[in-house]
């Protein structure tokens, strides 16, 4: 029995790679510190996690994706929502608890390309 498996250096590798060790820094003058640490307080996190988390969000906006803001996501959501409601309702036809939690589900998976989709034809227009 070797004392090396492959499959879990492998996996050691992988999480490695996950391990947060490159540091990135940049100075800020005292106010604009306080600030910073304001606004990571009202949000709730700390400095650190909170200038992660802007690093992390501009990467991903800059990355070419398309996004949505999640208010737009929702707002597609609730239209998709009441237009597969009250067309059924409309025409006379009853919604079964099951048709109403298979319309729910769709909409859990469809609003955010939709949103995507939705704010890309604005861009355009």
């Amino acid at each position: 029995m070797s004392l090396f498996n492959d499959d879990a250096m492998v996996e050691k590798a992988q999480q490695r790679a996950s391990f947060r060790l490159t540091n990135v820094s940049s100075k800020l003058s005292r106010s604009e510190a306080e600030r910073l640490d304001l606004l990571a307080k009202k949000r709730g996190q700390q400095r650190g996690e909170f200038i992660r988390r802007l690093i992390l969000d501009e990467l991903i906006r800059d990355s070419g994706a398309p996004t949505a803001s999640p208010e737009l996501s929702e707002i597609v959501g609730i239209r998709l929502m009441l237009t597969n409601l009250l067309k059924p309702l409309t025409t006379g036809l009853k919604i079964t608890p099951e048709v109403f939690d298979g319309i729910m589900v769709e909409v859990k998976k469809r609003k955010t390309a939709l949103a995507v989709e939705t704010k890309q034809d604005l861009e355009r227009a």
